[in-house]
């Protein structure tokens, strides 16, 4: 008798789950390989996204200056400022000599996958990282990192369970016709409740404060990235973003929140909470 999606959605996140806390605990070459895994895979899935749209996409600088960028967050071997503006400097250039397609829609494409896909991926890399000047504190990036997936995983289930049960007020209908204001609500307040637990259990090192500032970011950010991964593939007249995962989608599908919502964290721990 064959599976159902649901059997397979279950099997899948009881095995994926404690592998990506177990990475993110390790941090170092290991998150850093995972990472960068999520930032290539979801950059390749939008990038076929686009060609729904008539794009005709350069995969390999795409991919190749994905896979510089994350690195960077990780080894630091250049200016972000220098890095970005030798990277458009080359996306424009390179895109004269292709002659496949729409150049504006090429160049575009390129320009999303390499800040929304990478950049927002390389910020997860420097909440990682945030304190590996220390030994003794390394492990912190760690824990903040778990405490994002955990209070996404349950805005998430916040968001879809109360907004099932009690959602009467659509939220964005253009986009996502199945979510409600009430279960964005949900999620929100269920975002904060988690990241203030979280601080008692696991990153006592930040303040009751950080921890609510860090689960609002997260109630909004998150759901924010939810829906912004949504027009594009409603844009594009697909479903998910792959079927790489089964019974969950594409990478991009899984893991639009914690891109979505990262740099605000990460902005917020480096200006705020160690200054």
């Amino acid at each position: 008798m064959p599976y159902s999606n649901r059997t397979v959605r279950i099997i899948v996140s009881a095995i994926s789950i404690p592998l990506i806390l177990f990475l993110t605990y390790l941090g170092g070459i290991w998150f850093l390989a995972f990472v960068t895994a999520i930032a290539l895979i979801s950059g390749y899935e939008l990038l076929k996204l686009s060609e729904q749209k008539n794009a005709s996409p350069d995969y390999f600088t795409s991919f190749l200056l994905s896979l510089i960028l994350i690195l960077n967050f990780y080894f630091v071997f250049i200016s972000f400022k220098y890095l970005l503006l030798i990277a458009v400097l080359l996306i424009l250039a390179i895109e004269l000599f292709r002659n496949k397609g729409s150049a504006i829609i090429n160049i575009g494409v390129l320009l999303i996958s390499l800040f929304y896909v990478s950049f927002f991926a390389g910020s997860i890399i420097g909440i990682r990282e945030y304190y590996s000047y220390n030994a003794f504190l390394y492990d912190q990036g760690g824990y903040i990192i778990i405490a994002l997936f955990i209070t996404i995983w349950v805005c998430d289930s916040a968001a879809y369970f109360l907004g099932t049960a009690f959602g009467k007020h659509k939220l964005f209908p253009r986009v996502s016709p199945n979510k409600s204001w009430e279960g964005a609500a949900a999620g929100f307040i269920f975002s904060i409740i988690t990241m203030m637990a979280l601080q008692s259990l696991l990153t006592d090192f930040i303040t009751v404060a950080d921890a609510i500032i860090i689960g609002t970011i997260v109630g909004i950010f998150g759901q924010l990235g939810d829906l912004v991964e949504s027009i594009l593939k409603r844009d594009s007249g697909v479903k998910d973003s792959s079927s790489i995962i089964p019974g969950h989608g594409g990478i991009m599908d899984r893991f639009d929140s914690l891109l979505y919502c990262s740099p605000m964290v990460y902005l917020y721990l480096s200006f705020v909470i160690n200054n």
